[in-house]
């Protein structure tokens, strides 16, 4: 079965469930995080703090010539996407998150929310997908589950909309209460080892309209994945991932040394160290590929800014930031 026929009738998929009447309640919402494997919370971020980001996007898109920027629809011009950067490397450069994540009204809901300060894992894809040109194609960009790829990194998922998402722009659609299952990546099958087909029901799959305050927060083995632009717009939005500052926290930081079995880090919190690197080690590259232990000494180099999760002195997994 292809992995497209595993699809609900797009878009038929039934709507996420709103969580906003459990903020303030640890028991519900940890009670619903458990059953659904997600939070989908309406309009409580900064509309303000929200507004600033999209204008770091929108400044970007128009240097670029792909939009005007002060079309408040993002419209595409038609501009040639040859060269355009899909993955906002400049956005990522800048480190576009962290002023955002500082604004006091994004950080206070954050930490209300998880009851601890927050500890951002600058795992960032800053989305700003044109318009499909294939539309023939299957609307699925990559149907995935995080935890797969980030071991011994326990986080949450967190989604947030930067303007209107409809149906036609696409979003972010997700499976259901799949969380607590088996791992369904087909680790026989590299290097990204995607997601076989038929292996989520098709009545599992949630979608909804965002609007820019919306978040949408999932557990690290919820199976999703991002809809192709059907629109005339840019789909503009943020995915980054957050855990609480008391928990089993990665490393960030860089390199200071790397060997063909070890590496050094020194962590922006002062944690530093050596760590065993193996064929169990996850080595992930930028591309998202595992990188051959072999490789290590070549894709890897003191100075490098990277996320270190660790069992003692080994490293579970090893990857860049971004």
């Amino acid at each position: 079965m292809s992995q497209e026929s595993t699809v609900a009738p797009f878009p038929g998929a039934a709507e996420l469930k709103v969580s906003n009447e459990l903020l303030g309640d640890r028991a519900a919402l940890d009670a619903a995080w458990e059953r659904d494997g997600y939070w989908f919370f309406r309009e409580v971020l900064d509309r303000g703090a929200v507004g600033r980001l999209r204008g770091v996007y929108m400044d970007l898109l128009a240097e670029l010539g792909m939009v005007d920027r002060d079309d408040p629809h993002a419209r595409y011009t038609g501009k040639s996407l040859e060269g355009f950067p899909f993955r906002m490397d400049p956005l990522s450069e800048r480190k576009a998150w962290k002023p955002f994540v500082q604004e006091p009204a994004v950080h206070g809901f954050f930490e209300r929310l998880l009851g601890d300060e927050p500890f951002w894992i600058p795992t960032v894809e800053y989305r700003a997908s044109p318009p499909a040109a294939d539309r023939t194609r299957s609307r699925l960009d990559y149907v995935h589950q995080d935890g797969f790829y980030n071991k011994g990194i326990p986080f949450r998922i967190c989604w947030i909309p930067l303007a209107e998402i409809d149906a036609e722009v696409g979003g972010l659609m997700l499976a259901e209460a799949l969380h607590r299952g088996p791992i369904l990546h087909d680790p026989a099958n590299p290097p990204l080892y995607p997601i076989p087909g038929g292996a989520i029901p098709e009545d599992r799959w949630r979608r909804a309209s965002y609007r820019p305050g919306d978040v949408l927060m999932m557990d690290l083995n919820t199976p999703h994945t991002g809809l192709a632009n059907h629109s005339d717009r840019f789909r503009l939005s943020m995915d980054i991932r957050v855990m609480g500052a008391s928990e089993n926290t990665p490393i960030v930081g860089r390199l200071t040394g790397v060997e063909p079995d070890a590496v050094t880090i020194t962590g922006d919190d002062g944690r530093s160290g050596r760590f065993r690197v193996d064929a169990a080690t996850y080595r992930r590259g930028l591309d998202g590929k595992e990188i051959p232990l072999t490789d290590m000494p070549l894709r890897f180099k003191p100075g490098d800014e990277v996320i270190l999760a660790a069992d003692r002195d080994h490293a579970v997994t090893l990857r860049p930031q971004h």
